[in-house]
């Protein structure tokens, strides 16, 4: 049996599991970072060593430090566009409940950053695993647009809050580590594969590079095929600056790339004065203007944790409405984590053959803990994020670096302005540096078999394609089983795969079942 072994200074290696471990520490650990020739840490790094297992591991106390300081400046922007979706600084500007209420975006930026931060701790140091959690951006959508059109604010929490226990529930109960194990290996490699292509696509998105079109194509390159914004220039810069030091097996090489390019982009800022993009300035940077001004340093308002309301909803619109929008929740929060940490577990070395890895369980645990912590505060459930891939890119391995990344996330509560300076645009090159990495593992398909072939390749695509990786491994699993059973290998799909598979039918057809349930 052999471990993927994928380092950031190159291609992934294979590493024997009977190959005695000191043998494979001095082996893999880099001669500049500090431990003695016997491969033994620093004294004064042996208890963070043994802890978080980092020479165990192949990493560097420098290489985790990095690694959560890349993740943290990827993952920041959800501090400041969590607020721009849930809430507003007026009723004017921000979503609406049925009653009327509304959240202040100053507040969900406070609890946004200090449900990360504990949440990314707590998971470095429960789970040792490098993987940041914030608000996810699928739910927190679902929430604005959808959800609150049928209950309040607080009501809508409760059902996050519910939502997060049920979660909780499976991985204490063991019935989601059963669902992990059952998936194929090879429908884990394409959901890896998946998820690159799909950060990829939000890279480019988000940066401007590709965007939708009036009529035709549903995306063009730039604008009508040209690339006309400044910003998006930037970070095209940012992406070949990045791309070079990664190739170039620079150590470092993501973080020195996006400190470099936001330094080329508040320099732009300052001598083109671009501002922030919209409507009258669809040339703007996304999100995030390259600016320091005004004060660095702000306390948090914490108004909102604790404002939600268990039950309400099951009240207010009925025990069968508020179970379809807690369904919805759930397998969106379940599925999408799951492709999330498959992904991210074999970019970091740490899968083992079958797509497991160190403390599942633990992983899925408290996963669960951060949605119903997101819940609680009001600033959506938490969730284990793809963009943690830059941090792995960049060297990390173990828990160490979410702490780091936790640890910035509490900051950021203070220090707002600081975090918003670093644009979109230079995250999204990190983005789909990180995507091309992540491709690697489209090696692990066999496409000559159709019947992997087909469902590995839609689960592929529809990542991307459907802005979801929910989608994407529904689609997979659905196609995974219809298939195999109709080619005559049935018995070789296990049962709990039938079992997703037809939840997964339901959750697609939502709509119409709450529609018929409902009537």
């Amino acid at each position: 049996m052999t471990i993927l072994n994928q380092t950031p200074d190159g291609p992934e290696t294979m590493a024997p599991e009977t190959q005695p471990a000191s043998q494979a520490r001095k082996a893999r650990q880099p001669q500049q970072s500090g431990p003695d020739t016997n491969g033994r840490p620093p004294a004064s790094n042996a208890f963070l060593d043994r802890f978080f297992q980092i020479t165990e591991r192949g990493s560097t106390l420098a290489r985790e430090l990095r690694g959560g300081l890349v993740t943290f400046f990827t993952m920041a922007y959800i501090v400041i566009l969590n607020p721009l979706i849930l809430g507003g600084f007026s009723a004017d500007n921000a979503p609406t409940d049925v009653a009327g209420g509304w959240l202040s975006a100053a507040q969900v930026g406070a609890v946004t950053g200090l449900t990360a931060g504990v949440m990314t701790i707590l998971f470095g140091l429960v789970a040792n695993l490098p993987f940041g959690l914030a608000a996810g951006l699928g739910i927190n959508s679902f929430l604005a647009v959808a959800v609150i059109q049928e209950v309040t604010w607080a009501e809508a929490m409760g059902l996050v809050v519910i939502n997060g226990i049920l979660i909780v529930l499976f991985g204490v109960t063991g019935a989601r580590t059963a669902i992990f194990r059952a998936v194929p290996k090879e429908l884990k490699a394409a959901i890896t594969v998946g998820i690159g292509l799909f950060i990829a696509f939000i890279g480019f998105v988000d940066s401007g590079f590709v965007r939708p079109t009036a009529g035709g194509p549903p995306v063009q390159l730039g604008d009508n095929g040209s690339i006309t914004s400044v910003p998006t220039l930037v970070f095209i810069v940012g992406l070949l600056v990045m791309g070079i030091l990664v190739a170039r097996k620079v150590q470092g090489g993501l973080l020195i790339g996006i400190v470099a390019t936001t330094v080329l982009a508040a320099v732009v800022e300052a001598v083109f004065h671009i501002g922030p993009g919209g409507k009258d300035n669809p040339g703007g940077w996304h999100l995030n203007t390259p600016v320091l001004s005004g004060h660095l340093v702000s306390g948090p308002d914490l108004g909102l944790v604790g404002q939600f309301d268990l039950f309400g909803a099951f009240g207010r619109i009925g025990a069968l409405a508020a179970t379809m929008l807690v369904f919805t929740l759930v397998f969106t929060n379940f599925f999408d984590a799951m492709g999330t940490m498959t992904g991210l577990a074999k970019s970091a070395g740490v899968a083992h053959k079958d797509g497991t890895f160190p403390r599942l369980k633990s992983a899925f645990i408290i996963e669960g803990v951060g949605a119903v912590a997101g819940g609680a505060t009001s600033g959506s459930s938490n969730t284990v994020y793809i963009d943690s891939a830059a941090g792995i890119g960049e060297g990390a391995r173990t828990g160490l670096a979410s702490v780091v990344t936790g640890a910035l996330f509490l900051g950021s509560m203070f220090l707002t302005p600081l975090t918003s300076v670093v644009p979109l645009e230079v995250a999204a090159a990190a983005l789909v540096v990180v995507g091309a990495m992540m491709m690697a593992q489209i090696r692990e398909i066999k496409f000559t078999k159709f019947a992997v072939a087909l469902p590995a390749f839609l689960t592929i695509v529809t990542m991307p394609l459907s802005y979801s990786i929910a989608n994407g491994i529904g689609v997979g699993f659905v196609s995974w089983a219809v298939i195999g059973a109709a080619s005559g290998k049935a018995k070789k799909i296990h049962p709990l795969m039938w079992v997703v598979t037809a939840g997964f039918m339901v959750y697609f057809a939502r709509g119409p079942v709450s529609a018929l349930l409902g009537g």
